[in-house]
């Protein structure tokens, strides 16, 4: 080799060297305290744009699982306000039922007609009173639940038809003749007997009714249960992509810090070789 002092070659070999392990260096480091393999596009160009297309997949579902808990929401409310028609119901039949009865004096009569009004005057309450989230749960305007996953093949909706509820109408469900109990009195025993039938017709009704939303209920629930196991497989799928292996970036880290501090050493050794030439000056 021959002494020159124009120009250190393997000094800039050593540098050259050392820029490349620090780079590296300082990517491992950046993977550790982010926890992610892909912190640039550079990092990973592929497995970005999938991992973000399944994060985009992830987030659309987590937003589709809260809309079917609304509407999950809006068929409980729906489904305990009819219970409590149904106990209003049971209660209109046994004044009724009373006030069928021939031994019924004119002042009770007109006491168990009070009591049906407000009973009617109840059930119309609730017909027009009932909201979920600030809308009323009783029309007959139909709603959908929106489900997706952020592509056109993955989007559906799942539409939630109630009915409006009254006194003169109970029974919203296809294939139902509303019952009307709105014209009914109690104020004589055969007036009585024609508003029982009505009332029964009601229960069967409501009952009809709470089947319906029962079954939208189940429905929700499993589209909400498929959601869950979408984002649980989804997340692990894209966790695979971005997620650091841990105990392979240490071992990259002990091993491109050893490189470091020998590439150190060697730029000075370079660095020192030049001085050699100052003895032929001697």
């Amino acid at each position: 080799m021959s002494l020159s002092i124009l120009n250190n070659v393997s000094s800039l070999a050593a540098q050259n060297q050392l820029n490349v392990t620090s780079s590296s260096l300082q990517k491992t480091l950046l993977e550790l305290s982010s926890g992610s393999r892909i912190n640039s596009g550079a990092d990973d160009a592929a497995g970005l744009a999938i991992a973000d297309g399944l994060q985009a997949n992830i987030t659309a579902l987590t937003q589709s699982s809260k809309n079917a808990t609304n509407g999950l929401g809006l068929l409980q409310v729906a489904d305990g306000s009819l219970a409590q028609v149904t106990s209003l119901l049971n209660r209109a039949v046994t004044i009724a039922t009373e006030a069928a009865n021939g031994g019924v004096s004119t002042q009770q009569a007109s006491a168990l007609n009070a009591e049906f009004t407000s009973i009617k005057a109840e059930i119309d309450r609730i017909g027009s009173n009932t909201t979920y989230n600030g809308t009323q749960v009783f029309t007959a305007t139909a709603s959908s639940v929106y489900l997706t996953d952020a592509t056109s093949a993955g989007s559906s909706s799942i539409a939630i038809t109630l009915g409006t509820l009254a006194s003169s109408s109970i029974g919203f469900s296809t294939g139902l003749t509303a019952a009307n109990l709105g014209s009914d009195v109690l104020t004589s025993a055969s007036a009585a007997q024609t508003a029982l039938g009505h009332i029964n017709s009601a229960i069967a009704n409501v009952a009809a009714d709470r089947g319906t939303i029962g079954a939208a209920e189940n429905r929700l629930q499993s589209a909400a249960n498929v959601i869950s196991n979408q984002v649980q497989n989804l997340t692990a799928g894209e966790s695979a992509i971005r997620s650091a292996d841990m105990g392979a970036t240490v071992s990259a880290m002990s091993q491109e810090s050893i490189l470091e501090q020998t590439g150190i050493a060697a730029l000075q050794q370079s660095n020192s070789m030049q001085q050699a030439v100052l003895k032929l000056l001697q």
